[in-house]
């Protein structure tokens, strides 16, 4: 597996992370926890350094789940997870970044991923109540307490992540980015470079959309998060088809799969950007690691980027209430 470094902040991880998300929420049929643990252990096996979870993946069970699969290894990888909700009663309930929520946070997380420090500590969503300043001073007061190595932020606009980096050096922005979620690339990738910031993309593969196994067709389970989606209603889906088709006709040409070329596009975009595909599948696991070793030539990039430029992506990536916590 290769390394990449997290911008200018000397973090090293795999190339290729591991989103562990889906392994309790939100993708239905969830796995049995008890076979996501040898699962995860595989990926370390395989060259896999970089986890990432959140206390609100549950909430708290994704955490559990990941703190017992990578106990007995854990001086070799590189955790990350989030703080930024307040629950009541075990569920969440709305956006909370206060202080004394985040050191609470931080606590319950310590505890659930059995470790005594945090590798990479995000805001999962800027909170409009609390200035960012405060936000990152709560942070850089628990790197100072040994709790947390890195501060990063998620799905944060430009104006924010410049504000918190002036407080504590920001490692890295955690937001969606893939072929066909391309919003960070007029406004943030410039800035992330400009400041020495990573970049970790999630949902590389479109919640699924861009392995080429969905179409308009597809049913999904009552519970499944992809319900809510707009770019998931059937006819965007059916109009979305022509973006797959583009990777699949790569994806021929290079030996590979959708998925991987896919995967390939991003690792060629950045030397800092490290994406987190996640799965519940070992094979799927295996795939995603063999993009690492797919090289796109400048020309194989312009072909897609020609291509790609023709097709216009149908439906917004979260319904309205959602979009309005992104790119604050």
């Amino acid at each position: 597996m290769k390394t990449r470094s997290l911008g200018k902040s000397g973090l090293q991880v795999s190339a290729l992370g591991l989103g562990c998300m889906g392994m309790s929420q939100s993708f239905p049929p969830l796995p049995d926890p008890r076979d996501m643990v040898p699962m995860i252990r595989t990926a370390v096996d395989r060259g896999v350094t970089f986890f990432d979870t959140a206390e609100v993946y549950g909430p708290y069970t994704n955490e559990e789940l990941v703190g017992e699969a990578l106990a007995p290894v854990r001086d070799r990888v590189v955790i990350a997870t989030k703080f930024g909700f307040r629950f009541e009663d075990g569920k969440n309930v709305g956006i909370d970044s206060s202080p004394a929520r985040i050191r609470a946070a931080v606590d319950g997380s310590l505890r659930r991923l059995r470790t005594d420090v945090i590798d990479l500590l995000y805001q999962h969503r800027v909170d409009l109540e609390v200035p960012i300043e405060d936000v990152a001073g709560t942070v850089k007061e628990l790197i100072a307490e040994g709790k947390v190595k890195h501060f990063g932020l998620s799905e944060a606009g430009a104006k924010t992540i410049r504000r918190a980096h002036a407080v504590q050096p920001v490692t890295a922005l955690q937001s969606e980015y893939s072929l066909w979620t391309r919003d960070p690339e007029p406004e943030i990738l410039p800035t992330l470079e400009e400041l020495g910031i990573g970049f970790v993309p999630f949902s590389p593969l479109g919640k699924g959309f861009l392995t080429g196994t969905i179409d308009q067709n597809t049913a999904f389970e009552s519970t499944d998060f992809r319900n809510i989606l707009p770019r998931f209603t059937p006819e965007a889906r059916e109009a979305n088809q022509a973006l797959v088709d583009l990777l699949g006709r790569i994806a021929g040409e290079k030996g590979a799969t959708t998925a991987q070329i896919a995967l390939a596009w991003l690792l060629a975009q950045k030397p800092w950007m490290v994406p987190i595909p996640g799965t519940t599948k070992l094979h799927r696991l295996e795939e995603n690691i063999g993009a690492v070793d797919i090289e796109l030539t400048a020309g194989d990039l312009r072909a897609i980027e020609d291509a790609a430029s023709k097709i216009t992506v149908h439906g917004a990536r979260y319904p309205d209430a959602l979009m309005k916590t992104v790119g604050r």
